[in-house]
């Protein structure tokens, strides 16, 4: 990850410096090694690398917030990556609640014992916890993290201790304006974050991360599948389509079950069209790709060798 942020990024010299400063400096045991993401897709783009790592190196607790197909979570896990540090995972839901996030009493070996959540165990190894999609959860779930998150550091455990963060330990939320089940964030929650608004991927940064999880696809194509994108996301920006069928992920799984002799018109389908249930859109999606892609290529065209 450091050589990919260093040469093909290109990020600030003194920043990777103090990013391997770190690292030094906050060595790890290898019972957590595990818990280090090895990231499937790498996220493109210097300045918000930049300000990314900088917020990190200062301390800061980053919210990434933006629209789909930014690279949020690519993001966060690179960060955790490059960071050296184990990452636990929280994924929001109306049901979550405090004792999900610290941890609660559990009935093991003929006692009553706490059993730690992913906050708790992320405060005491210095990990990275990635609250995903934070904008979903209770007020009263996350009034559980307002002393983690600002200068106190630390979390009190009813009936337990109080915990004192690790020194490593940083939190990235992300969120996304609009889904069912959102809402504003929280403003006491909000102030405890450094905020990065993720952009839309670039062309340029498209056909990089199509051609470095695509090697064999023929540059020709890869452009082709590039302009697609950003023609869908015309369409989503007119409100002709919505945004369902604007899935990054999608056309990367497409590409995959291409590559797997799927057909080239099924797997767009099984990866971008059929994600809008309205048959009216479904036609205009379709309309969008068979003016890129012709309908009679097959899967073994698109790729070298």
């Amino acid at each position: 990850m450091l050589d990919f942020l260093e040469k093909e990024e290109a990020v600030s010299p003194a920043l990777l410096r103090e990013l391997r400063a770190y690292r030094e400096a906050n060595p790890l045991a290898d019972a957590l090694r595990p818990r280090i993401p090895r990231p499937r897709y790498h996220y493109y783009g210097r300045e918000i690398w930049e300000q990314a790592i900088a917020a990190l190196l200062c301390g800061k607790n980053l919210l990434l917030t933006g629209g789909k197909a930014t690279g949020k979570n690519v993001l966060a896990e690179n960060l955790a990556a490059a960071f050296g540090r184990p990452a636990w995972n929280v994924s929001f839901h109306v049901s979550m609640d405090a004792a999900s996030l610290i941890g609660m009493d559990t009935f093991e070996g003929g006692e009553v014992r706490f059993r730690p959540g992913p906050v708790y165990q992320c405060a005491r190894c210095g990990g990275f916890g990635i609250l995903d999609e934070i904008n979903m959860a209770k007020n009263e779930a996350l009034a559980v993290l307002h002393s983690a998150l600002d200068f106190r550091r630390a979390i009190d455990v009813p009936g337990y201790e109080r915990i004192d963060m690790a020194e490593p330990t940083r939190f990235i939320a992300t969120m996304n304006y609009g889904y069912a089940g959102t809402r504003e964030l929280n403003e006491a929650l909000a102030s405890r974050f450094a905020v990065i608004q993720m952009p839309t991927i670039s062309p340029e940064n498209l056909d990089r991360l199509l051609a470095r999880q695509f090697p064999g696809l023929k540059k020709k194509y890869r452009s082709q599948f590039a302009q697609l994108f950003f023609e869908l996301q015309k369409k989503c920006e007119s409100a002709e389509i919505s945004t369902k069928a604007l899935d990054l992920r999608g056309l990367l799984d497409a590409l995959d079950l291409m590559r797997k002799g799927v057909p080239v018109g099924a797997a767009l389908d099984m990866g971008i069209t059929n994600k809008a249930f309205d048959g009216y859109e479904q036609g205009l999606i379709r309309d969008v790709v068979a003016a890129r892609i012709p309908a009679r290529l097959d899967g073994a065209s698109l790729f070298e060798g």
